[in-house]
């Protein structure tokens, strides 16, 4: 599976750079004509000092000017366009990958418990900043360089010996600038991300650390990330700024050092004062790509190590493509031998669990903390994977239905609510564009349709970033409409009343009496006992093994005897927080 998930991402990253092939093939070829054209300067001075002033032909002089007028509007032109189909290509590929990387950045933080990120768009968008930028270009422009050497030796061996010589020089001081920056750059661009997420962290909690007083803490903490990550970049800079000051000493000493070779060859009669004057300017010509490159060393390694890392994030996608179309499920819910432990860990989390739900039955899962409750759930969505064993939704294993597909079929009600910008209305209708009906359905099925109508502007009230001008109770409660949106055959609902006052709880086991009513499958995670009152079969989690798992009442019964049984419902005395 892991060899075809690599092709599959190969095949898309080779796919995006196989169709700006002609794009790529079109600006080096705009390149070399370039570097041909940039000849045009040092024949047009070889031409006037050598015939013009000596022919004193104001004739030939205008000729000339006219030709080499034309060369650099043709250069300019063949520049403006290169410098263009470059941003175009740039843009292309960030609105190509973008998407795939997001994609894999979410299931990086879903999947595999990575610390979400978005450190993929990051190194996209420095990728597509270096490709639009002009630090590119001598990149470009080198490997044309060998055409004005050439050029050099046909004026003079010595000169074009000297020229290659300094070339040579140049390109070994490029080699030595990487050797000496590059652990420096990446070890600094390290330090920075981990200074980010702790500034980015510090932000979204700004009301916890208000409150108790943690702000010099976290800023002391992101200071420490900060400023070894400014002291790197420091030593890089000062680095790569001696060899920057060597190599520009070396190129504008070897322009001199041609241009007095030339008047020593000229004054013995080797050369005439226009190839004299040619070669100096095609010696500063050859080496400006490399003197640039190593000006600009800095931003062309954030690239090259950028694009290595969307490749790496791009090789971990899975292979959704292959999958093939399933029929809408009817809500069976079943787990085998069921197992998982964290990454790093031998002990697992829980093992052997197993059951199974038919459409229109509700599981109440209860436990102590970390007894594996919201990660068993996670299995049950195909959020995760399991070690061991499968969870399988109408018989199929839920990982291998397509994300996008299986999420029309199930509801999600997580621990923390996450609402996004938007209105009540894209937020209940998970941010696609809204079917008016199907909101109302959701939300009076969520029993929240009254309570939507009093906000200012009902379903099209626009609740800020993570649902700010909504109360928990209200975000809770908006959020449990969004999981029922559509229809789900499968819903799962973590901790659904814990910001919720009675009026509120009340509509969720409404709620839950409506679900299963409606054959929908439901898995409640309960902290309150009360919301257990309309499950068909509680299962208890405890010390990674299913403890109790049966019918509500037997269970109850088990736990607690039948005494403490209420007519509120079920009195469960087992910790169930986490």
């Amino acid at each position: 599976m892991a060899d075809r998930s690599l092709s599959h991402e190969s095949a898309v990253l080779k796919d995006a750079l196989g169709k700006c092939r002609g794009g790529l093939v079109a600006v080096l070829l705009f390149s070399l004509c370039i570097n041909l054209l940039v000849l045009a300067a040092p024949i047009y001075m070889l031409q006037v000092f050598d015939r013009v002033l000596a022919s004193r032909s104001v004739e030939t002089l205008l000729f000339l000017t006219l030709i080499v007028g034309v060369a650099f509007v043709a250069l300019g032109a063949l520049e403006a366009v290169r410098n263009r189909v470059m941003v175009k290509l740039g843009l292309w590929l960030d609105r190509v990958l973008s998407n795939p990387l997001l994609t894999e950045s979410a299931s990086a933080a879903q999947q595999r418990a990575g610390d979400p990120t978005v450190q993929g768009l990051r190194d996209l968008a420095t990728f597509r900043t270096f490709l639009t930028g002009p630090g590119v270009f001598p990149i470009l422009d080198a490997p044309w360089t060998p055409i004005f050497l050439v050029v050099i030796f046909l004026l003079h061996p010595l000169l074009g010996v000297l020229a290659l010589g300094g070339a040579v020089v140049l390109l070994a001081l490029a080699l030595v600038n990487e050797a000496a920056t590059r652990r420096l750059l990446r070890a600094a661009e390290t330090e920075s991300a981990a200074a980010f997420k702790r500034a980015e962290a510090t932000v979204r909690n700004a009301d916890v650390v208000a409150a108790m007083g943690m702000m010099s803490n976290l800023v002391g903490r992101w200071a420490r990330h900060n400023d070894s990550s400014l002291d790197k970049q420091a030593r890089a800079s000062a680095r790569s700024g001696g060899i920057t000051a060597v190599s520009k000493f070396i190129r504008l000493f070897l322009q001199a050092g041609i241009l007095g070779t030339g008047a020593w060859l000229t004054i013995g009669g080797d050369m005439t004062p226009g190839a004299m004057i040619a070669a100096s300017i095609l010696m500063g010509r050859a080496l400006a790509p490399v003197d640039q490159a190593i000006g600009s060393w800095k931003s062309a390694a954030a690239a090259r190590d950028a694009y290595g890392r969307i490749k790496e994030q791009l090789a971990r996608m899975g292979d959704a493509d292959e999958r093939m179309r399933l029929p809408a499920p009817e809500g069976r819910i079943e787990a085998e031998g069921v197992a998982f432990a964290h990454p790093g860990t031998t002990e697992p989390l829980f093992r052997n669990v197993g059951f199974k739900l038919q459409p229109g039955e509700a599981l109440g899962l209860v436990g102590p903390t970390a007894a594996g409750k919201t990660t068993l759930a996670r299995i049950l969505l195909g959020n995760l994977k399991p070690g061991l064993g499968a969870a399988r939704l109408d018989g199929v294993d839920i990982s291998r239905w397509d994300p996008e597909e299986r999420g029309r079929h199930i509801g999600y009600l997580p621990q923390t609510i996450e609402l996004f910008s938007g209105t009540v209305g894209e937020n209940i209708a998970r941010m696609g564009t809204p079917d008016p009906d199907k909101v109302v359905a959701a939300a009076k099925l969520a029993d929240v349709h009254d309570m939507i109508l009093k906000l200012p502007h009902g379903y099209d009230t626009q609740i800020g970033d993570d649902g700010a001008v909504l109360s928990g109770g209200q975000r809770q409660r908006v959020a449990l409409a969004r999981a029922l949106y559509g229809e789900p055959k499968f819903v799962v609902l973590d901790e659904p009343n814990a910001n919720l006052d009675g009026e509120g709880e009340a509509a969720l086991l409404t709620a839950i009496k409506a679900l299963k009513a409606q054959c929908i499958t439901v898995v409640v995670i309960a902290h309150r006992p009360s919301v257990l009152r309309y499950v068909d079969k509680i299962m208890v989690l405890r010390n990674g093994t299913v403890e109790h798992f049966g019918p509500r009442d037997a269970v109850i019964d088990s736990i607690t005897g039948p005494a403490r049984a209420t007519p509120q419902g079920p009195h469960v005395a087992v910790q169930s927080h986490g």
